[in-house]
């Protein structure tokens, strides 16, 4: 290895015939240039690790009008320091390169949280957000890089769906927590970034609109789905516990239905008492269907139950009339029903599975109709 004095006119006639040459810098150890037979001249710099001693050597950047001698010395002297100080450049930009992505960050959160922990509507309601708002946008980023800002801009851009924005809000924070567990980055960029306001939804069916309901499902061709409407009115359960049933959680005799923990969205099991209603709806639709499935709303395949009602609940709404009802709405009809005719809104709770009191209080008002039915009782006694 030659070492020279090195100046841009010293540099530009540098050459090699062969192979590659290095001349190093005989004012700054460790700064060199690096000439190949082909002309090409790039400085470099080489280092010894001082905690493992072993050598490392990094390329600045061609010698030309993009990187001076003047640039090359000062990027060279300012990796060297950092050497000095116990750094080694090349394992840092080396560690940068191979740092995981936010789109590997987000198949480590399939691959290692949701697929084994949550329930698969769950998991396919993250896919459906990664794929839509954050992989496109974050994909391509180190997960280290992500700032703040990065995540307060993707939150404002979905503003126009504020439910849908909080919820890919919540998704980034359980990935970016779990990011940390991971020793991928040191804190949770999502910290911080407010949610929007909601407008919670309160809609229940009348009891007009209950009637034209029922008769819109007594109409309908498709009678097991009907059956499987009628059984979530009856009961306020959730459709996907509905559809997920199997007979083998029902004891029609004593009129129970225990629901799976994987079935719930609490993850708790759960017994619910069925109404004779129920019970009488439940063996009326086990003789139409007979024992050719484990499930109560068997789909195509037998074995595999239905996997959901979109299209069959929409002609059921156009025939019946009803506008800005979703299915899931049946528990709050379920729910207004039993509080409006006196039930107490801890039983209403119980009955559809809160474990959060504060959510059974948004039919709080309904309870206020009984009362007020049995305080007209006097007034009508003295008038």
């Amino acid at each position: 290895m030659s070492k020279i004095k090195l100046t841009k006119n010293s540099i530009d006639t540098l050459t090699a015939d062969l192979a590659e040459k290095l001349f190093w810098d005989d004012a700054l150890p460790g700064f060199g240039v690096r000439v190949k037979p082909s002309g090409v001249k790039s400085y470099v710099v080489q280092y010894r690790n001082r905690q493992t001693g072993r050598s490392r050597r990094k390329t600045l950047g061609k010698h030309g009008p993009h990187m001076s001698l003047h640039q090359a010395r000062e990027l060279a002297n300012g990796y060297l320091s950092d050497v000095v100080r116990g750094g080694d450049p090349v394992a840092e930009a080396k560690a940068v390169r191979s740092s995981p992505t936010v789109h590997e960050l987000a198949e480590q959160y399939l691959e290692l949280h949701a697929i084994p922990k949550k329930r698969p509507k769950s998991v396919a309601n993250d896919k459906t957000m990664l794929s839509r708002f954050i992989l496109p946008t974050l994909g391509t980023h180190k997960v280290f890089e992500i700032e703040h800002r990065d995540i307060q801009a993707l939150h404002n851009s979905v503003k126009s769906t504020p439910y849908q924005a909080n919820r890919v809000l919540s998704l980034l924070s359980k990935m970016f927590e779990l990011s940390i567990k991971w020793n991928w980055r040191r804190d949770n960029p999502v910290k911080g970034v407010e949610k929007f306001h909601e407008e919670k939804r309160y809609r229940w069916l009348s009891d007009n609109e209950l009637k034209k309901l029922t008769t819109a499902l007594d109409s309908h061709p498709n009678q097991i789905s009907a059956n499987a409407i009628r059984l979530q009115l009856l009961t306020g359960s959730r459709i996907g516990e509905v559809l997920t049933a199997k007979w083998t959680d029902f004891d029609l005799e004593r009129c129970v239905w225990v629901k799976p923990s994987h079935h719930t969205k609490q993850k708790r099991t759960e017994h619910l008492p069925l109404s004779g209603a129920a019970t009488e709806l439940l063996v009326a639709h086990r003789d139409t269907i007979g024992s050719q499935s484990d499930f109560l709303f068997p789909g195509k395949h037998p074995q595999k139950p239905i996997v959901d009602l979109k299209r069959f609940w929409r002609s059921v709404l156009s025939s019946a009339g009803i506008e800005d009802y979703r299915i899931h709405d049946n528990r709050h009809t379920h729910a207004s029903q039993l509080v409006s005719s006196g039930m107490s809104l801890a039983i209403v709770g119980r009955l559809l599975g809160h474990t959060n009191p504060m959510t059974t209080q948004r039919y709080a008002h309904l309870a206020d109709d009984p009362l007020r039915e049995a305080a007209e009782i006097m007034a009508k006694k003295m008038s």
